[in-house]
Order: C-alpha cells, then structure tokens, then sequence
C-alpha cells in the first residue's frame, strides 16, 4: 500500500513553569478525553517508568487509536506513535521549553503518515496547515484546562 508522510509544527505558550507544564502535560488519565471537550474513552496502561500504552475511543468512531508514548523526562519532552488507527506509525514529538522561569512552550512536531496515493506537493503542504491548525487548537484548549486545573489546586494563582 503506498504512502506519504506530513510533516508539521507549532508552538504553544503556557504561563507555568516547564518542568510543571511537563507534569501536567504527562500525567495521563483515563478522563483525558472529556478535558479536551470530547467524548469517548481512554484507556492508560503503564509498561514502565517511561513507557506508556493509550488506547482512545472517541463517541460514535468504529475504529479507535493506540499509542506508544515514550517519555524523556530529563529532556522534558515526549513521543507518540500510532499502533493502529488510520493514521497507524504516525509519529509526534512534543517538548516544553523554559521561557523564563515562570513560562514555557510547547514546541510540536508532527509526521502523519497517509495511506495512498500521494497528492500533489502543494496538497501536502495545505494538509500539513489543516493539521497544524486542528492541533494547535486542541493544545490551546488543553492550555486552559492546565491553567484551570492548576489555579484550582493552588498550585498556580
């Protein structure tokens, strides 16, 4: 079956300190789903230290997603592969940097693989800014729940 691969980045600011925004970000939870807005289900199964398995089932999709994450913590940063699903060896790199002792960014790095005849160049590159609008979405979302969540355990003010 052929292939091509999409390439794509963005950054999000987050008002907490890395290694917190790092935590946050990597505290997976089986309620995950429902804090980014949606439905569905989430399953976390921890092999080791480091390595984690997550299984997603949105509401109303008939396939779900696995992945491997595998965490860096030193580096604070993170990667995850898809195992199965649509969009299955699809690789993401996520690292939080320090922007001063109270900020920090998440610089995103994203390498769908898609599954058929590839498009014109100009496509991908039009794919790769869908992608990176969606997801910048989604991070920016998840950046108001952090920002919630900590500001409710009086972690953050």
């Amino acid at each position: 079956m052929k292939s091509y691969s999409i390439r794509y980045r963005f950054t999000q600011p987050f008002g907490v300190p890395a290694a917190m925004a790092y935590e946050w970000c990597t505290d997976f939870k089986p309620d995950d789903i429902a804090r980014m807005g949606m439905k569905g289900t989430r399953k976390v199964e921890r092999l080791n230290d480091d390595t984690i398995i997550l299984t997603d089932k949105l509401q109303g999709e008939r396939e779900g997603k696995r992945r491997l994450v595998r965490l860096n913590p030193d580096r604070l940063s993170w990667t995850s592969t898809h195992l199965t699903g649509s969009n299955r060896f699809s690789q993401f790199w996520y690292r939080i940097d320090p922007n001063g002792p109270d900020e920090s960014r998440l610089e995103f790095t994203g390498l769908q693989v898609n599954y058929g005849e590839p498009p014109a160049l100009a496509r991908i590159a039009e794919m790769a800014n869908e992608l990176a609008i969606v997801d910048s979405g989604d991070w920016l979302l998840l950046a108001k729940e952090m920002h919630k969540e900590l500001r409710e355990s009086g972690r953050r003010k």
